[in-house]
């Protein structure tokens, strides 16, 4: 439940009108609610605030917040343009969905409609002694909010759609989903070992990338049926009609009646991978990053570098070991879910870099310096996949390096993965 709630809430974080929406049922609701101040007693012992000074207010208000919001919509789409343009478009999701520019939109138009209705309410007589005075407490605290908002707004928009601010957020993303997956490497099954050729495959006619699976539907499916699954497309999978989505096994000689119809609907797909549950496709946008940046039009090889540097950080974050709080048994155990490949991840990772990088030799360099430091952080696996991808990375030096000092140089940071 957790996890399909927090999927829902990521959805509605990348949609820009929702909280301008309920910003403005809020000011709307606040504008005419301060009639309440009218029935109170304590509406008798309030200051009684004139209805000239209230209207000079709300009119100030309502003509400076409208311009407002209309260069906060412009700045964030230029902003939105940048992040595209610079960084990848794939990072245009995490762009939209930051909270300050989001907030910062909602307050400028909640400030907006409710100078609009408040002034037509006061116009028209509509409030009494307290509800003026409430009207006018509610009008200076929404100026404070305003004025906070955009102090802050300003200081996030001169670094929002900027490469480094882009490349933070999809690490913080990546880090997110990579840790959920540490923590929960088989999605809260329990590790494929059946041979899958065994089951019976469920396909569905759909086209497009697996975006959540929702493992507890399949477990009920699986309990009331009597049957175990083996999940073929974790989130992140490209999925078409000739693919399956998982293997169905019947636990008696009966094979088991329509699966798909249980099965399918448990797969969420779209036509975009999303950053949530795909540890990989973070990777793959830092390394888009990073390629971009390496692009003859471009020839910035320090964002590459600094995309390495974050790509270790995120690797080291992957073989943390597991705290005791960290440690969940299978919750699920009739779902076999097979687990991330660490070769797959390094070659979503790193293998862009060494190629579009071969030539520039701090590339290759810090690349190398990169795979040391995994290939000596204490995981096994880790260490043979690294040594295994500087080799590989170095092999692309030697035919791109012209110079022999940097093929030397090189060779030299990579002696640490010779196999003699």
């Amino acid at each position: 439940m957790i996890d399909r709630v927090r999927f829902f809430l990521n959805r509605i974080r990348e949609r820009l009108w929702i909280r301008p929406l309920v910003a403005c049922l809020l000011s709307i609701a606040g504008a005419l609610l301060a009639t309440m101040a009218d029935r109170s007693k304590l509406g008798l012992h309030l200051p009684d605030i004139s209805s000239d000074t209230i209207e000079t207010l709300l009119s100030i208000m309502s003509s400076s917040m409208l311009v407002i919001a209309t260069l906060a919509v412009t700045s964030m789409l230029s902003a939105y343009a940048s992040a595209s343009s610079i960084a990848t478009p794939r990072s245009f999701s995490l762009i939209v969905a930051d909270d300050v520019s989001q907030n910062a939109l909602s307050t400028f138009v909640g400030a907006f409609i409710f100078s609009v209705v408040a002034l037509i309410a006061v116009a028209n007589g509509y409030y009494g002694k307290g509800g003026r005075f409430a009207v006018f407490s509610l009008t200076l605290l929404v100026l404070a909010i305003v004025i906070v908002m955009f102090v802050r707004w300003v200081d996030r928009i001169a670094r929002l759609g900027r490469l480094g601010e882009s490349v933070a957020k999809v690490e913080t993303a990546t880090a997110r989903a990579l840790d959920h997956r540490r923590c929960a490497p088989t999605l809260g099954g329990i590790p494929a070992e059946s041979d899958p050729h065994r089951g019976r495959a469920v396909f569905c006619s759909t086209v497009g990338y697996v975006q959540r699976v929702d493992v507890s539907a399949l477990q009920a499916y699986c309990e009331q049926a009597a049957t175990r699954i083996q999940l073929a497309a974790l989130p992140g999978a490209f999925i078409a009609p000739g693919r399956p989505l998982a293997y169905v096994f019947s636990d008696t000689n009966e094979p088991p009646r329509d699966e798909a119809d249980a099965v399918v609907p448990a797969f969420v797909i779209g036509d975009d991978r999303l950053f949530d549950e795909d540890p990989r496709f973070g990777l793959i946008v830092l390394s888009e990053i990073a390629s971009r940046a390496l692009s003859p039009g471009i020839n910035d090889p320090g964002t590459a570098i600094q995309v390495i540097s974050t790509l270790v950080r995120l690797f080291a974050l992957w073989a943390k070991p597991l705290g005791e709080d960290d440690q969940h048994e299978p919750e699920y155990d009739r779902v076999e879910v097979p687990e991330i490949s660490l070769n797959d991840m390094f070659d979503d990772a790193f293998s862009p870099i060494a190629r579009d990088g071969a030539a520039t030799v701090e590339v290759a360099m810090r690349l190398q310096k990169a795979f040391a430091s995994l290939a000596s952080i204490g995981d096994s696996a880790m260490d043979i996949t690294a040594r295994d991808h500087a080799r590989t990375a170095l092999a692309r030096a030697e035919q791109a390096l012209v110079l022999h000092q940097d093929l030397a140089r090189v060779r030299t940071l990579a002696a640490f993965a010779r196999t003699d």
